[in-house]
């Protein structure tokens, strides 16, 4: 039993469950975007965008647009990410890769800037973005290749470098991230709907706004490069350090009128995660919607949290729910296993924890896509060191040879929900019920 709980494991992993799915549910498209859709423009609406959300939103934008005027567009998303049903429509959907990206991408992405050429002030383009848009759009400055960019972007994956960093390099390579795809339309108005998966909420990062000024600099995306030992090739180089590359600003003329609106945040997903925890008679507490840092020493800091609330009743009474989000880095040393920030977020956690009685955990993405893997994340539970010794697997070496992903499948305790068409960030919810 889940101590003053009452609950058995698998009722504790089934909460921690309908936790994830309030979270996810309150981020979906089809529920949120058409109350922010603008009116018709007396000329022509073209559609574009890009990320994990951006089929779905696609589609929730055809099913409420008037039948009479006239739209079209292209929106890419990642493989196996367009939800049943939205394909064939008046906005053309194409897959790529991601996080490394592809051809399809590549190509993608020039589509998207042929498509927006020769507008006029009549004219309407609606951006639709979301997390994974930065992969998915990878069209880059002369001189740097589709090669490069893979190269460059498996680089920044491994080095620990924070969302902000990473796509402050990517938009000053890029030839229509940073705010370039806006300056494309003009004098189109744009409008764009984003589906926050940074820290932040800040749209100039979410995607690497593709039509958002973007306040950083050339010499900040070479200062990242150089911190993080990224290697650059000689056009990159040339390019950032002359200043040349530099990205559309805050103020610029093409730029102005358009509007930017955040529909979905990892907070309002997890107030939602905290309004199921207290429909089903829990306290609930929202640690943070931002948390940054390496995944395994926010999951020891979590695990402390809980270890107090379970032995001590502070900062809060047990039984109850932690809840966080954000964004979290691992920094990949070596070779590295399988897994991604929420599986080592956890196996981080599970070790803190020591068997701590009471506490279940469950990390994962809201996208489904735990890193590139094909779990969402996975749960901890009280036995979890326990069973796995018992299966010859140490947590310790799993953890250091980030192979999480591994150590979870052994013990069954993946969680697999498949793509969700939506991206608010990383979920994680602990329930702690009181030591005996």
């Amino acid at each position: 039993m889940a101590g003053a709980l009452g609950l058995s494991d698998a009722q504790a992993r089934a909460l921690l469950r309908r936790l994830f799915d309030a979270a996810v549910r309150r981020a979906q498209p089809q529920a949120l975007l058409p109350a922010w859709l603008p009116a018709p423009p007396r000329g022509r609406t073209v559609v574009v965008g890009a990320g994990k959300a951006s089929a779905a939103m696609a589609a929730a934008l055809q099913a409420h647009w008037p039948a009479d005027r006239p739209l079209h567009g292209l929106v890419v998303t990642r493989y196996g990410h367009t939800p049943p049903g939205a394909a064939g429509g008046r906005i053309e959907i194409v897959e790529a890769a991601h996080p490394v990206p592809d051809e399809a991408g590549w190509h993608a992405a020039q589509r998207m800037l042929a498509l927006v050429q020769g507008l006029t002030a009549d004219d309407l383009v609606i951006a639709l973005m979301s997390g994974g848009g930065s992969a998915l759009l990878p069209l880059a400055q002369p001189g740097v290749t589709l090669a490069d960019v893979q190269a460059i972007a498996r680089a920044l994956l491994r080095s620990g470098a924070t969302i902000d960093e990473m796509n402050g390099v990517r938009k000053h390579l890029s030839a229509i991230q940073g705010g370039r795809l806006a300056a494309a339309c003009a004098p189109a108005k744009v409008v764009t709907l984003a589906i926050s998966d940074v820290p932040g909420d800040d749209p100039a990062v979410i995607a690497s706004g593709p039509t958002v000024p973007d306040p950083t600099t050339c010499a900040d995306a070479l200062a990242v490069a150089r911190r993080y030992g990224v290697a650059l090739p000689p056009a990159a180089e040339q390019g950032l350090a002359s200043g040349a590359w530099e990205t559309p600003k805050p103020g610029d003329a093409r730029l102005r009128g358009h509007e930017v609106h955040v529909i979905a945040t990892p907070r309002a997903s997890l107030q939602a995660a905290a309004e199921a925890a207290r429909a089903a008679g829990l306290a609930a507490h929202v640690l943070a919607d931002d948390l940054e840092g390496e995944s395994r020493v926010v999951g020891q800091l979590h695990a402390a949290l809980a270890r107090s609330v379970a032995r001590h009743g502070t900062p809060w009474v047990a039984p109850c729910v932690l809840l966080s989000g954000g964004e979290t880095t691992v920094t990949v040393r070596g070779a590295g296993g399988r897994g991604g920030r929420a599986t080592e977020f956890l196996l981080g956690a599970a070790l803190a924890l020591r068997g701590e009685p009471g506490v279940w955990a469950l990390a994962a993405d809201t996208d489904g896509i735990d890193g590139s893997e094909d779990n969402a994340g996975a749960f901890v539970a009280p036995d979890t060191l326990a069973r796995a010794q018992a299966l010859g697997l140490s947590a310790r070496a799993h953890l250091d040879g980030h192979d999480a992903y591994t150590f979870f499948a052994r013990l069954g305790d993946l969680l697999v929900t498949g793509p969700t068409y939506t991206n608010v960030n990383d979920f994680r919810a602990l329930l702690v019920s009181p030591a005996r």
